[in-house]
């Protein structure tokens, strides 16, 4: 897989595969735990994104070279390239919004899932830049935690 060659890569590659199974088990295990996982995790990568995208928006550009698609490729190398910082900020935007409706569960909890589910697909193909297949581990996750409820906001401690 491209970038594996690189130590940096292959560190992270490494840390975000584990911390993504890690979290699955805990999804069945502790789901409001798990839950709070992919609240911060979706709040961490959006300020990551917002404050890198507004600060360097060329940086994204790299991932043309991780991609095994592609189509992909072709799309971050043509019109992303020309509106890297405008996408980016988008995709930070969503992902506080993900991480704000698994915050206050009900109908946004499960909007929120299945926004990050469709995210999480569609970034698999970035390969070692998203991680693969560790956004495969957290989408199934995402629709463990939809399994096992939602309804309360995140603070609020589950009836059983």
């Amino acid at each position: 897989m491209n970038g594996l060659d690189d130590p940096l890569y292959l560190r992270a590659y490494v840390i975000a595969n584990v911390a993504a199974l890690v979290l699955l088990a805990t999804c069945w295990l502790r789901p409001a735990w798990a839950r709070w996982g992919f609240i911060l995790l979706f709040a961490w990568a959006s300020w990551m994104n917002s404050t890198t995208a507004l600060r360097d928006p060329n940086v994204y550009l790299e991932y043309a070279a991780l991609t095994f698609v592609p189509v992909y490729r072709d799309i971050i190398l043509g019109p992303f390239s020309a509106h890297a910082q405008g996408y980016v900020v988008a995709i930070a935007i969503a992902q506080a919004f993900i991480a704000a409706g698994l915050l206050l569960g009900g109908r946004l909890a499960r909007v929120a899932v299945w926004g990050a589910v469709v995210f999480l697909l569609a970034i698999a193909p970035f390969g070692v830049g998203s991680g693969f297949p560790c956004t495969l581990f957290f989408a199934f996750g995402m629709l463990v935690l939809l399994r096992k409820g939602l309804g309360a906001p995140a603070w609020k401690p589950v009836q059983r």
